[in-house]
């Protein structure tokens, strides 16, 4: 497999900047090969380096043939029963083991992990869902996001997806995490395992982060620590008109270690009293 792997982004990496020619039957048939390879979950947009415990690796080559992809591919009429639609992507099909809600949207190149549930939802090519997840109604999930093992996405959140720039990473939610009803979390934020949303939190890449369980609030950005219990806040910011209010996102606790994630969440949920 690491040979097949090691072909396709060779291949991919050659094809990037052609402008001419992508519709050559080589280039089609390794593009493809990628975005099955997506679906299945053979292959993931992020990984991490076995060299340096949990540093980030961006699969760039996988982002670029997924925007070859789109390209190289024609919009075409898709029925599934009296639905219809008009795209380039094809919706996937075949799940295993993966309750699907009707009208509950999974583009092909997204992998959706058994026992998970999907609501009537959506979600982009290259996103990767983790086994036991929850995708609540009205939740989207972005190109490339990557969600992991039992994570509940309340209804109406939104998670950022990211193609371009190459570079960048995409939202990453840990395992175990609760994001709570209309969250919205974008530009690459990572919230780490265990952590708890309450509703309406929104985190950009610039969107501060204010610890205040300390006598001193320690600020950072785009990291949601694992176990943090988070609530929405603001915070006063002069402008040449005067002082306003801007949206920040506060952590006021943290949710203790348990073997029982679930009893432990709905504890965290009446101590903090948190509106989900």
């Amino acid at each position: 497999m690491e040979k097949i792997l090691f072909n396709l982004k060779k291949n991919i990496d050659s094809y990037w900047n052609m402008k001419d020619n992508l519709n050559h039957c080589d280039i089609k048939f390794t593009v493809e090969k990628v975005i099955e390879y997506l679906d299945k979950g053979k292959i993931r947009v992020i990984s991490y380096s076995e060299a340096e415990e949990k540093k980030l690796i961006i699969n760039e080559w996988i982002k670029k043939a997924i925007l070859i992809y789109f390209k190289i591919k024609k919009p075409k009429l898709i029925e599934f029963g009296s639905l219809k639609f008009f795209d380039k992507i094809p919706l996937k099909k075949n799940y295993i083991g993966v309750r699907v809600v009707p009208t509950a949207i999974a583009r092909y190149g997204s992998y959706i992990s058994k026992n998970v549930i999907l609501m009537p939802s959506y979600v982009n090519i290259g996103a990767f869902i983790g086994k036991e997840s929850m995708i609540d109604t009205w939740a989207t999930i972005g190109s490339c996001a990557q969600i992991g093992e039992r994570v509940h996405i309340s209804g109406g959140v939104g998670i950022g997806g990211v193609l371009e720039p190459l570079q960048s990473s995409p939202v990453i939610i840990g395992n175990n995490a609760f994001i709570g009803s209309r969250c919205i979390i974008v530009e690459g934020v990572i919230v780490e395992e265990e952590a708890v949303l309450g509703a309406n939190v929104v985190i950009t890449s610039s969107t501060k982060i204010i610890d205040v369980t300390n006598d001193k609030p320690i600020i950072s950005k785009g990291l949601i620590p694992k176990r943090s219990v988070v609530i929405p806040g603001s915070y006063p910011k002069k402008f040449k008109s005067g002082t306003y209010y801007v949206p920040c996102a506060l952590i006021i606790g943290k949710r203790k270690e348990s073997t029982d994630k679930k009893t432990s969440l709905n504890k965290v949920l009446r101590e903090y009293k948190i509106s989900v």
